[in-house]
């Protein structure tokens, strides 16, 4: 089986094809393995460096948004993972353009390259974001989609392009929703790795506004697990959430990571809050896991103990990025 994952340098990406070459997900059956990446600032091809000897393996430099490049490296494939999109809130409120290019104009195009030529099925990973901000309870698969950033609304929006894709014209498309994700590999512009490597640097962490947003967390490991399950077996035009079963608000995350580290609530900086700062989500996941036997395996904090050993062993990977980091979030330079 040939399958192509697009964005497959990036964190969620690149992860799913490791796993997947390594052996991972036997139902899939996998003969080779396409990865069609921009490597913009989050593609990194060290993170596929893996891969890069297995002969079942090839590498496609190039643009989501360029259809005749998609249709070529469609052609024979019978699925397509696509994980291609700009991911940062932050960004998307500074200026949404990029995502509206990639997350949208991208997805319709890898959309349209699917039916053209007969893909078996598309998995079109996305996030829970796209249900806006849940005060109470679970979002299920059937809520309406609120969402309240220019990043959620990209995503919403390439959702309902799949649904319009199947309904329209029979494309066997599935939609995942995931909760945040961590791990090894991922770029340190996202909450635990920018904890973790601001404080193994002795440098303050940020926290917004009142630190009292919460969010449910899942290992990268457990969501691939759930998009293979998708892959194989998940039913077309359907909606699965992902989810990782472990809720706790920043302050509480902030806590845990400071602890970790040997760290202390002196290297804290509360900052201003993020614009449209949406409270709370939390995933109702017993569709996937009823239907298709999904459930988290790594417990939080066995993840979380690994993520922080990967950062301390390959300080080579995030260094230069952090670095970038630190100028376009934070608007410092690093310390050296």
């Amino acid at each position: 089986m040939r399958i192509l994952v697009t964005g497959g340098a990036g964190f969620i990406g690149s992860n799913f094809v490791r796993r997947m070459l390594s052996g991972e997900y036997p139902g899939l059956g996998v003969r080779e393995v396409v990865v069609l990446d921009k490597l913009t600032y989050a593609g990194n091809l060290s993170s596929l460096a893996p891969a890069m000897d297995d002969p079942r393996f090839e590498f496609v430099h190039g643009d989501v948004c360029d259809r005749e490049l998609v249709e070529r490296v469609s052609r024979d494939a019978r699925i397509v993972v696509h994980c291609a999109a700009e991911t940062h809130v932050d960004r998307s409120i500074a200026d949404g353009t990029d995502f509206v290019g990639s997350n949208v104009v991208g997805t319709y195009t890898v959309l349209g390259a699917a039916l053209a030529t007969g893909v078996e099925k598309v998995v079109l990973v996305s996030t829970d974001e796209v249900y806006g901000s849940v005060s109470s309870g679970s979002s299920t698969e059937r809520e309406k989609l609120e969402p309240n950033s220019p990043y959620a609304a990209s995503k919403a929006a390439s959702d309902h392009f799949a649904r319009a894709f199947h309904q329209t014209y029979g494309l066997p498309v599935c939609v995942t929703r995931c909760s945040n994700n961590y791990g090894p590999y991922q770029f340190p512009e996202k909450l635990i790795p920018l904890f973790i490597t601001r404080l193994m640097d002795g440098l303050p962490v940020p926290v917004y506004g009142d630190g009292r947003y919460v969010r449910e967390w899942v290992h990268v490991d457990d969501h691939c697990r759930g998009i293979a399950l998708v892959a194989e077996r998940g039913a077309p035009g359907e909606v699965y959430n992902i989810g990782g079963d472990t809720e706790m608000s920043n302050l509480r995350m902030t806590e845990t990571i400071l602890s970790a580290l040997g760290a202390d609530w002196s290297s804290v900086e509360f900052v201003e809050d993020r614009k449209g700062h949406d409270r709370r989500y939390s995933l109702d996941s017993s569709k996937i896991t009823g239907e298709l036997g999904y459930r988290p395996r790594l417990s939080f904090e066995e993840g979380l103990a690994g993520t922080i050993r990967w950062y301390a062993q390959n300080r080579s990977w995030w260094e230069p990025l952090r670095k970038r980091v630190d100028l376009d979030i934070l608007g410092e330079p690093a310390r050296e």
